[in-house]
């Protein structure tokens, strides 16, 4: 039997690998289920400018009627702003039956790198990656973004992963399935809204050249899997660590005691400490995001110089 591609680039991406010009995947998540409308529009236009501006060009991931798509037209990211909580939140469980039933599917971060890799684009910008969520003993409530890092040949630029996870077993998963951990310019992991959570990462880079040298260098070992460059927001930026931590468990309470679960856990995590912290958390991630796209960006060109 023939193989039927399932990938669709975007005119500007296809334009890309033509002229062999450096590319950032983008995930849809963060649009369909990240951020209100219409600040999920806006920030995910404004990402991709950013992207281009710095002399390298966005793909912004996502699934449309059964479509995996590497590049988005300014329509369809309006389009998954619009219609965010009817869109599927989709992982790497989810795919088959999205795209068998030629449905529409925002992606997660391991979703998006399974497209970035089949795409063949090697560097992705994030907010933040998902991780052990906290009382996981009990719950089992594991990312399935953590097992992604562990195989999936893509490197992961991200403030580090959502600060209402367990961070420290977050670390000890991924030390486990040996995804390296990058501190850029920091031995300190990084907590999403603050550049603070009091866990030490064993390696940093000073420069994009260098993590890039590290990129080649895992991947011509053949060892599969990806990187995270843990990327702190900016200082001037970041929130009060003591009041995150009181409205992170805050929200956490009440997320239990409504019976939040699954998939829907951590989009109401992020609507509570959002109202919680009166739109300051909102402000941090988009400013921490624009953050991960500059660096991404930079890296993404010193790996093309590389390849």
């Amino acid at each position: 039997m023939k193989p039927v591609s399932l990938l669709d680039y975007s005119p500007e991406v296809a334009a890309a690998f033509a002229e062999n010009r450096p590319i950032v995947a983008l995930e849809s998540t963060i649009i369909a289920h990240g951020m209100p409308y219409p600040e999920n529009v806006q920030t995910a236009l404004e990402l991709e400018n950013i992207i281009r501006a710095a002399g390298a060009v966005p793909a912004t991931i996502a699934i449309l009627k059964g479509r995996l798509k590497a590049g988005l037209r300014s329509e369809e990211i309006e389009y998954l702003g619009k219609n965010g909580p009817n869109i599927t939140k989709v992982s790497r469980r989810d795919l088959p039956l999205i795209l068998a039933r030629q449905q529409d599917g925002a992606t997660t971060v391991a979703a998006t790198m399974i497209i970035s890799a089949y795409a063949k684009i090697p560097v992705f910008a994030t907010g933040g990656i998902g991780g052990v969520h906290r009382g996981a003993a009990e719950s089992m409530d594991i990312s399935a973004d953590l097992q992604e890092l562990a195989h999936t040949n893509v490197a992961v630029v991200s403030a580090g992963a959502k600060a209402i996870l367990d961070l420290a077993l977050t670390l000890e998963y991924l030390e486990t399935q040996g995804v390296p951990v990058i501190g850029y310019r920091t031995r300190e992991f990084p907590a999403f809204y603050t550049r603070k959570s009091g866990l030490s990462i064993p390696h940093t880079a000073e420069s994009p050249t260098e993590i890039a040298k590290i990129m080649q260098a895992k991947w011509q070992l053949n060892l599969q899997g990806g990187l995270l460059i843990a990327n702190p927001i900016p200082e001037a930026k970041q929130l009060d660590y003591e009041e995150m931590n009181q409205a992170i468990d805050e929200a956490i309470r009440q997320s239990k005691q409504q019976g939040i679960q699954g998939k829907a856990i951590t989009p109401f995590l992020l609507s509570k400490i959002k109202e919680l912290t009166a739109g300051r958390s909102l402000s941090a991630n988009i400013e921490l995001v624009r953050n991960n796209v500059h660096l991404a960006t930079a890296i993404a060109k010193e790996y093309q110089l590389l390849t």
